[in-house]
């Protein structure tokens, strides 16, 4: 979509949203999809664990569980749709997520412990993007703070400005 609602042709995306991400001729849509397209095809950045790295099961848990879980249930308190019983069953409701991500983020200044990876950068951009969305306190708000004072999200942030 632009601006004013209305699709953009120009958009990739089957569905004309965003992510999309086209790459020598390959479309690649979803978050997470994204995060491990490009942490695998540019494994020497360090940011997405390798295929035999104890911290790849973890790893994928964040992103599938962003997509899956926290995502929905941002989605869920901000319609207004917590009390359905049914919806908490399948997703889990609002504290069992901050829950999740402050049990983390307790252990270790990121997601996967001492490690930064694209898991932080993709829950990490919610909470900057929305702060409300993430658990309050000032675990959280350092966090956030360790994510927005990387050297490539500036440089990512020029880029886009």
């Amino acid at each position: 979509m632009d601006g004013p609602g209305a699709p953009d042709i120009s958009n990739p995306h089957p569905d004309k949203k965003v992510p999309a991400l086209v790459d020598e001729g390959s479309l690649i849509t979803e978050s997470a999809a994204i995060c491990l397209y490009l942490t695998d095809k540019f494994p020497a950045n360090g940011i997405g664990p390798r295929v035999g790295d104890p911290l790849r099961g973890p790893y994928l848990t964040w992103l599938a569980y962003n997509a899956g879980v926290i995502e929905t249930v941002m989605h869920m308190e901000f319609g207004g749709l917590m009390d359905n019983a049914m919806l908490r069953r399948t997703f889990r409701g609002r504290a069992e997520v901050d829950a999740r991500i402050l049990s983390a983020l307790n252990a270790g200044p990121y997601l996967l412990g001492e490690r930064f990876s694209a898991a932080d950068i993709l829950i990490g951009s919610t909470g900057m993007w929305m702060r409300t969305m993430m658990p309050a306190g000032k675990i959280v708000d350092d966090y956030l703070a360790r994510c927005a004072a990387r050297p490539a999200l500036a440089r990512a942030q020029a880029k886009d400005g």
